[in-house]
């Protein structure tokens, strides 16, 4: 199976690590906007063409999957094109720029029967997939409330990005709220079903900032932290905190609180507690084999690719739709509630999902 990849850096962190560990997979070419960065990426994993052009890297090969790690602004573009060239596609998230972009990408990959995925990896987490085992099977009761925080320092100091950096530009799709919020609200969704009403905002609070390099300022038009509540269809409720502007790093913490049961999973060592009601809490924490395969990345990130990846090819290669996994049809709702957050922190009110399918 002949694959393309669009974008050298998170391609050379996990996408071409996992796919050497993937049956069938015959990556062909690397593009990326430097060529020298998609040159080395090539070079490191024997990939035979790198290209600093993906619309010549799409004219000139035959591909069976596209895989696109590239700013949020060129995903509607890439997918559309890669859709039309004849492959299938793996696309990095946020799945676009707002709703409607990402309507048209879903539009086109069904229209052409191609098989689609979004890169939420920790849906192949073992973590998280004991997480939803053990709310499916009822062990948690009714889920009554969510709570999820993300603090880092990523963006606190000023001069802690380079000028022109693409993930602190609003006009790319950069911020927290695209960043990592697109993977709370997937696992909220693969968790615990739709989500019914959005209340949040996506702000800025460290805007003037100064080149690492030069010195020179610039201004920052992305979010650097972002919060939302949704209410979801079953009623519970989940609260998000994403903050890359703390000047102490307190990880990625998620709780799950059920009638019967709660849960907990720290990001940072990744151990996982579950207690029943009127009992303690025990450990549950589950390995992922993958990760001591040859060459692959420490980090869940990293690791869970592989597993996607796997679960990608089988889909292709038996001519179905994923089992498992967020597909565009996940990264449109993802988007929804995203684009929702932001609706809500322009007009200071609640939001439903749907009012915002033509985008913001």
């Amino acid at each position: 199976m002949r694959v393309g990849i669009i974008g050298a850096s998170f391609a050379k962190a996990a996408y071409l690590p996992a796919l050497r560990h993937t049956p069938g997979a015959e990556v062909v070419a690397l593009a990326s906007a430097r060529l020298e960065s998609a040159r080395d990426a090539a070079e490191a994993f024997d990939v035979p063409h790198a290209y600093d052009d993906w619309e010549s890297m799409l004219a000139q090969h035959e591909l069976d999957l596209v895989c696109i790690a590239t700013p949020t602004d060129l995903h509607e573009a890439q997918t559309l094109a890669a859709v039309d060239a004849g492959a299938h596609v793996l696309c990095e998230k946020p799945t676009a720029m707002n709703a409607a972009e990402a309507a048209r990408m879903l539009a086109a990959a069904e229209a052409k029967g191609r098989v689609h995925m979004i890169d939420h990896e920790l849906r192949f987490n073992p973590n998280r997939m004991r997480i939803a085992e053990l709310i499916a099977d009822g062990s948690l009761g009714e889920i009554r409330h969510v709570d999820i925080t993300n603090v880092s320092t990523t963006w606190a100091d000023p001069a802690s990005r380079p000028q022109g950096d693409w993930w602190s530009l609003a006009e790319r799709g950069g911020g927290r709220l695209g960043a990592n919020g697109s993977h709370q609200v997937d696992l909220l969704r693969w968790w615990l079903g739709e989500v019914a009403w959005v209340t949040g905002a996506a702000q800025t609070m460290v805007p003037d900032r100064r080149d690492r390099g030069t010195g020179e300022p610039w201004t920052a038009s992305a979010d650097d932290m972002a919060h939302f509540t949704v209410e979801m269809q079953s009623g519970a409720v989940a609260q998000v905190l994403m903050s890359g502007v703390a000047v102490h790093a307190m990880g990625n913490q998620t709780r799950i609180f059920g009638s019967d049961g709660t849960i907990t999973l720290s990001n940072d060592d990744e151990r996982l507690f579950f207690a029943r009601a009127g009992g303690d809490f025990e450990e549950i924490t589950v390995t992922d084999s993958n990760a001591a395969l040859e060459g692959v990345n420490e980090g869940i990130w990293n690791v869970s690719v592989v597993a996607l990846m796997q679960e990608l090819f089988a889909a292709i290669r038996e001519g179905r739709k994923p089992s498992h996994g967020a597909t565009f049809v996940d990264g449109l709702a993802n988007q929804q509630v995203l684009d929702a957050v932001r609706v809500s922190e322009a007009e200071r009110r609640w939001v439903r999902p749907d009012e915002v399918l033509g985008g913001v």
